[in-house]
């Protein structure tokens, strides 16, 4: 599985960068060796790892010579300092090295500068910004609630992502963040923790709101307040969803009893602060979930009326793909931004597998069809994105008929209740095809979709890039199908170098067609320029 191999290839990493790495065929002689322990084994009474062995001279249960070594040194200075196990001791996590200090606390062991810029040089991640803080390999590396860990550790969020290491650490010191990755690489995580962790810390009996979190679908937010709630569980931390198709009097009586976070679309928030008088100067975070989608498309002003009403916030940012217009209007926002990119900015991630097809537009959906009945390119379950509303519903259904395939469609103008639906039978499995617009397209948690079907091509290459993102989340395998023709043109020529990029196979037609030479591209760049003028 590709996410396993993410996953080791971190691992590793943390471990050439951190330690030098010895093994003992007999006795393990780190505790890196050793694996956790399972329910109702014995625990190693130094880093908490499966207890294996029996120190000899003091009969603790210890999991490698390392830690006999560390339990004998403290022993030296208080032998009873480590009779018993700690029962408040952090959870132990694969990536994490832990020590005792003098106060018989767990604690991570750090890197040293020159080990995370090793570790930031072969994980792909830029910084640019001031007093920007070491990369963590462990959630237990920085000062979060013990509750919050336990909570991470039950969600099986075990090893970091590459923009977890740098954007936690970043966040919890307070700075504005402008982040960058690659679909499916644990943003939304990257900001939930510190947002947590804040609002539990400072807010014992929540009353008034201290985070906002914006993002441009209701799909989105309703997957992002899950998600804080599943982590904020047995925390002072509860949230509202402020979005469109729900009723409103709820959401304003579910704040009136006193939030710590709301999570809302810009539009249905703007007509809650005009429509109903509520106080935003507690907001101490913000956090402007796809930054490029709200800057760049229509949502600009409502978003900027949100952030002018709060004062002056600490402003988190985050997108797959950040343009230098977003740039500039983030750094317009707040001072002392720190940027923090990881992988290669607007590119899809190489987990997933480009397949362009040549086909006209009147047997698009023929194609479609003949994938969806091949036992050899049919991986479902499966998510076909169109460009219209009108397009979907007739797509989902002409595919039931002609295929037996159970397929609905999502849109913007199905209710709440009907998107919320069709969204718990695709994710258990109940349906295996989806045809949707562009409420997918966006930072969706799809995790069990390893197959994309771009039946009708976005009108952007940024679209192109976060819809074919579904495909693959945390790193794992998965395909992306694209159906091309001459209708397509405008974006030929970037088509083109993003396949190249990741090694795809290109259409003869489509790297032979004329508006794919570099004249075309250079004539397309020039209309550009004059119109921005």
């Amino acid at each position: 599985m590709a996410l396993i191999t993410l996953e080791s290839h971190i691992f590793s990493l943390a471990i050439l960068v951190s330690f030098p790495f010895w093994a003992d065929a007999d006795v393990k002689e780190r505790c890196w060796d050793q694996r956790e322990a399972l329910p109702g084994e014995p625990v190693c009474a130094v880093c908490g790892r499966y207890g294996e062995y029996i120190c000899d001279e003091t009969d603790d249960d210890i999991c490698s010579l390392e830690c006999k070594r560390s339990l004998l040194s403290q022993s030296a200075k208080s032998k009873a300092s480590y009779a018993q196990p700690s029962s408040t001791k952090l959870p132990a996590t694969d990536e994490c090295y832990y020590v005792r200090d003098g106060n018989n606390e767990s604690k991570p062991q750090d890197l040293s500068n020159s080990q995370t810029a090793l570790l930031r040089r072969k994980l792909e991640i830029s910084v640019q910004g001031h007093n920007i803080p070491d990369v963590i390999l462990s959630f237990a590396s920085c000062d979060l609630p013990l509750r919050l860990l336990q909570n991470l550790e039950a969600a099986g969020y075990e090893m970091l992502t590459p923009v977890q290491m740098q954007a936690i650490p970043s966040a919890l010191t307070g700075q504005s963040l402008l982040v960058s990755a690659e679909t499916g690489s644990g943003k939304t995580c990257s900001f939930l923790v510190p947002v947590i962790s804040y609002c539990a810390k400072v807010n014992n009996n929540p009353q008034k709101p201290l985070a906002m979190v914006l993002t441009p679908t209701r799909e989105l937010c309703i997957q992002v307040e899950e998600q804080a709630k599943l982590l904020g569980q047995g925390l002072p931390f509860k949230t509202a969803l402020v979005v469109g198709g729900d009723a409103m009097a709820g959401q304003v009586h579910r704040i009136q009893q006193g939030v710590s976070m709301i999570v809302g679309t810009p539009g249905r928030l703007v007509d809650l602060l005009t429509k109903h008088d509520f106080e935003l100067d507690t907001i101490s975070i913000l956090v402007i979930d796809e930054v490029d989608c709200m800057i760049e498309r229509g949502f600009r002003e409502q978003v900027m009326q949100i952030f002018l009403a709060l004062s002056q916030p600490q402003v988190l940012m985050y997108s797959a793909t950040i343009s230098k217009q977003v740039e500039k209007v983030a750094g317009s926002m707040v001072k002392d931004l720190t940027v923090i990119s990881v992988g290669k900015p607007s590119n899809p991630s190489q987990a997933v597998k480009q397949l362009a097809i040549w086909v006209e537009s009147n047997k698009k959906k023929q194609k479609l069809f003949d994938i969806l009945t091949s036992k050899q390119h049919f991986k479902p379950p499966v998510v076909v994105f169109v460009g219209s509303r009108l397009g979907a519903d007739l797509l989902s259904e002409a595919i039931t008929i002609k295929t037996g395939v159970k397929a609905l469609s999502i849109h913007g103008e199905k209710t709440m209740k009907e998107r919320r639906d069709i969204m718990k039978s695709f994710l258990v499995g109940e349906l295996t095809v989806i045809v949707a617009t562009g409420v997918l397209g966006r930072g969706i948690n799809l995790l069990s979709v390893r197959q994309v079907i771009v039946f009708d091509m976005p009108n952007s290459m940024k679209e192109y890039v976060h819809q074919i993102g579904r495909a693959s989340r945390m790193g794992e395998d998965g395909t992306a199908i694209v159906l091309v023709n001459e209708e397509n043109k405008k974006l030929f020529p970037e088509l083109v170098e993003l396949l190249k990029s990741t090694g795809a196979s290109i259409p003869y037609e489509l790297a032979n067609s004329r508006y794919t030479t570099s004249s075309f591209s250079a004539g397309m760049a020039q209309k550009k320029r004059k119109r921005r003028y």
